[in-house]
């Protein structure tokens, strides 16, 4: 039997690419969310052309493990629900909202409303299922709660700045809210060795508060709070960024002390919160009027550029191994 599902599988590559998208981790999610947020990035930076790039690898890798999402639950119900409990699942939701925020930025505002309904109705299960079992000392990872939840933010207030209601705008604040009460929280299980021994989803310590900032970023520059709520809007995004850029230059000195330049998976953990302090810092910069941090952004944001593609020649050669030893893998 086992000989006859290897020969259907050579007969028929349609199989073992059915088989290799049951095997996709749902942590394969950071990777869309590291292409997104630097087609974000560039986009502010003014390379639209090079943006709209990086827009479309990351359509093309939303729709590949949606598809792989799809398949997994229908091949392997009970995995997929047990693996729906690990922090690593909650890149779905990042990463959709990540996708709809640049196509609202692109103008695409029905898109990035069926993204926003789709992401907010995954993430209040998901959360809870991750919550229950989150477990103490935890991996980056655990920061995960915090990224999906200001995720719904950015994209809510990101609509909402596009004219799609300003029910959107107090949606996102309670989101926004909510994810600084979560970023709390994972920061206490979180293990802080990870910092040291980390294969790269440690960096979301400061990835989380990087979106965390940005959302703020975004309230701030709403026109539905003038007055002391403005302010303390303001406050609460240059607060928020200042701690990410700490955790920043901490992540990097212990990078250079402690180097890991193999290839991980958790590895585009790691570029996503290099693009988000970039995007939080162009963002921040607009909304509170601080032209010293737009240059700050660019410098970030080619630091994050550059990583995604050392991040990308390392998942190719990874697939490439995985193709010869006959073992496709992401």
């Amino acid at each position: 039997m086992t000989t006859l599902r290897g020969r259907s599988a050579d007969v028929f590559p349609g199989v073992r690419a059915v088989g290799w998208l049951a095997t996709v981790p749902p942590g394969a999610g950071a990777a869309v969310m590291a292409t997104g947020i630097v087609s974000i990035g560039l986009h502010l930076t003014g390379r639209d052309v090079l943006s709209e790039v990086f827009l479309t690898v990351t359509a093309a890798l939303w729709v590949l493990l949606a598809v792989a999402f799809a398949v997994r639950l229908a091949a392997d119900r009970s995995g997929w629900i047990a693996a729906s409990a690990n922090p690593p699942a909650l890149t779905a939701v990042a990463a959709t909202c990540v996708l709809g925020t640049r196509l609202s930025l692109l103008g695409a505002q029905r898109t990035a409303l069926a993204l926003l309904a789709l992401g907010a109705v995954a993430w209040p299960w998901l959360l809870l299922s991750v919550l229950r079992h989150l477990r103490r000392p935890a991996p980056g990872a655990a920061f995960l709660v915090c990224v999906a939840t200001e995720g719904l933010a950015v994209l809510a207030a990101t609509l909402a700045s596009a004219g799609q209601g300003d029910w959107l705008a107090w949606a996102a604040l309670a989101a926004c809210l909510l994810g600084v009460v979560l970023y709390a929280e994972a920061l206490r299980r979180f293990d802080l060795g990870q910092v040291l021994t980390g294969s790269g989803d440690h960096w979301i310590a400061a990835g989380a508060l990087a979106i965390s900032a940005l959302a703020a970023s975004k309230l701030t520059a709403s026109p539905v709070w003038t007055g002391a709520g403005h302010g303390a809007l303001r406050v609460l995004t240059f607060v928020l960024l200042g701690l990410d850029l700490a955790w920043y230059a901490v992540l990097a000195v212990c990078e250079v002390l402690r180097p890991r330049p193999h290839y991980d998976l958790r590895r585009w953990s790691t570029v996503f919160p290099l693009g988000m302090s970039a995007v939080a810092c162009l963002s921040t910069a607009q909304a509170g009027h601080v032209r010293q941090l737009h240059g700050t952004g660019t410098v970030l944001l080619w630091i994050a550029l550059a990583a995604w593609l050392l991040v990308a020649a390392g998942f190719a050669a990874h697939v490439a191994r995985g193709r010869e030893a006959g073992r496709p893998r992401f």
